[in-house]
């Protein structure tokens, strides 16, 4: 029996099972590097012989990756009743997998057991110790992950530890209890948790769903009862609310409970591999995600400013860096001195002892915010108003003379179909330069214009690329009439930056965001302000 406390990855399984997940066999092989990268004991593949998928992955995982750190696992239920382990395809397609870990499913809730699995309470007992002994006499290590665990204790205690009996003296190295369907709270989680292990005497896990917010919880309830397997996935993937969260039970297990989960530099990785999961999965991160979302970290009240500059952990649970994350200060409306001299440290400013400067940028954030601007995502944005109140200045690569946009639908063409033609006139160092550009909409063509009159001395703008664009209505009460906060996030290929910018409409706005984006990307790209002279 293993006695080492570990974590026990399900991303690619049950993860997976989240609406709107589809992932390839590309896509699980790569998770498996990310996840043994950040060190998690098992890795739970997928389930071979039922999805032609997950047998194609346990195929070429064998070819193509070397795990490291990680176990892999194959998953599977227990064999058919009325028929033996040694005869059942799917038992077979486990073995087949060729994993060191076998995790089989077992019905542990007898209501399941007779309506779902539509048999009897001992023929599912016989299903459990048949399969768990057939794999374990192949030379599998064999965990069983008891469904509807907690329902069904509830509901029959009796039958369900029978079920955590048969599968312990059968050879199953841990038995996972499992709140399936997400109901528990941390209380009941202990409670029960402590009962089944006085009531036989194994290594147990904890598998969590999160449909009452208490996932997390629940399983930190789990090992505190005494739980040394812990199973999850990376950024809370799953159906319906999720599992529970590796990202935030893994750090709660090392920094608060000094459990050896994962090693410290594997720690620090947490927030990149979260991310990088997240890319491969297509689906964004979520900003206020414990430990690794951007807000994790992030301060925005004066107050909380002026104690942060005396000493980080008065506002702040732990340092950010152990989990591979950053402090960041966002500067509004609430914004004091403190707020700004910090991010402007953090921008590579020092503001130390420049109260003056530092009282006219934050007049100036809370001036601009009750116009309907918004510095908390927009640091590139903030930069330049930061630098336009230093001696050094915003940099001026241009100086724009006027613009002005077209758009027209031709008689007869489909929805969709207006174009849009955008000119600017406007100065780079002594050279004047008319454009004209085109595109599908008056931003889009104001774009081309930008790029067609300012690449010619500055080739630099073809690297920058527009990836997000992002409208909101400020005081919709006045319809038509509202003012409009328009958000762009701009990437170089190698940093993404994002820029505001405020109008009475949305072309107006557009462009001040266009224009700071690109004045920006030439910032970063060390670029000094050229005469354009030949």
């Amino acid at each position: 029996m293993i006695a080492e406390f570990h974590v026990y990855d399900t991303t690619l399984r049950d993860g997976a099972q989240q609406e709107g997940m589809n992932l390839s066999v590309a896509d699980k092989l790569a998770i498996t590097e990310l996840l043994d990268r950040l060190g998690v004991g098992y890795i739970e593949g997928g389930w071979p012989g039922a999805i032609p998928k997950d047998t194609e992955f346990f195929q070429r995982l064998a070819k193509e990756v070397t795990l490291t750190n990680a176990t892999l696992a194959a998953f599977g239920a227990t064999r058919k009743a009325g028929t033996t382990a040694a005869a059942d395809p799917q038992v077979r397609a486990l073995l087949d997998a060729a994993t060191p870990v076998v995790t089989l499913v077992a019905k542990s809730d007898i209501r399941h057991v007779e309506r779902a699995l539509r048999t009897t309470a001992q023929e599912n007992l016989a299903m459990i110790g048949d399969t768990v002994s057939f794999l374990v006499a192949e030379g599998r290590r064999v965990f069983l992950d008891a469904e509807h665990f907690f329902d069904g204790y509830r509901f029959d205690p009796a039958y369900t530890v029978e079920c955590v009996r048969t599968a312990a003296e059968a050879g199953a190295e841990v038995v996972v209890l499992c709140d399936t369907n997400g109901g528990m709270l941390p209380p009941w989680v202990a409670q029960i948790v402590a009962e089944v292990k006085a009531l036989v005497n194994h290594a147990y896990g904890i598998h969590c769903h999160n449909d009452t917010g208490c996932a997390v919880a629940n399983t930190l309830a789990a090992v505190g009862a005494g739980a040394m397997h812990v199973q999850g996935t990376i950024n809370g993937y799953g159906e319906r609310t999720g599992n529970a969260d590796l990202t935030a039970i893994i750090p709660n297990l090392v920094v608060k409970n000094g459990l050896g989960a994962v090693g410290p530099a594997q720690l620090a990785d947490l927030t990149a591999v979260a991310h990088a999961i997240s890319e491969v999965t297509n689906i964004a991160p979520f900003a206020r995600q414990p430990y690794v979302g951007m807000s994790a970290f992030a301060h925005k009240a004066g107050l909380h400013a002026s104690a942060i500059r005396v000493d980080p952990d008065l506002y702040q649970h732990i340092d950010p860096v152990l989990v591979g994350n950053d402090r960041r200060m966002l500067v509004s409306e609430m914004a004091g001195r403190a707020s700004v001299e910090l991010k402007g440290k953090e921008l590579g400013f020092d503001l130390a002892g420049q109260n003056a400067v530092l009282t006219r940028i934050t007049e100036k954030v809370k001036d601009l915010e009750a116009q309907g601007y918004t510095f908390d995502a927009a640091d590139a944005s903030f930069e330049l108003l930061l630098r336009g109140e230093l001696p050094s200045g915003r940099p001026e690569y241009f100086r724009v003379e006027s613009w002005r946009t077209i758009s027209e639908t031709a008689r007869g063409a489909a929805a969709g179909e207006a174009a849009s033609e955008a000119t600017v006139k406007l100065w780079a160092g002594e050279r004047r330069f008319v454009a004209t550009g085109e595109g599908n909409g008056p931003v889009n063509a104001l774009d081309a214009a930008l790029r067609l009159a300012l690449t010619v001395i500055y080739p630099e703008l073809e690297q920058i690329d527009l990836v997000d664009y992002k409208v909101r209505i400020l005081d919709s009460a006045r319809g038509t009439d509202a003012v409009t906060r328009v958000m762009i996030e701009s990437t170089n290929g190698a940093e993404v930056w994002r820029t505001v910018g405020v109008g009475s409409n949305i072309i107006e706005a557009s462009w001040e965001a266009l224009t700071d984006a690109f004045t920006y990307g030439l910032l970063r790209a060390g670029v000094a302000a050229r005469t354009g002279a030949d």
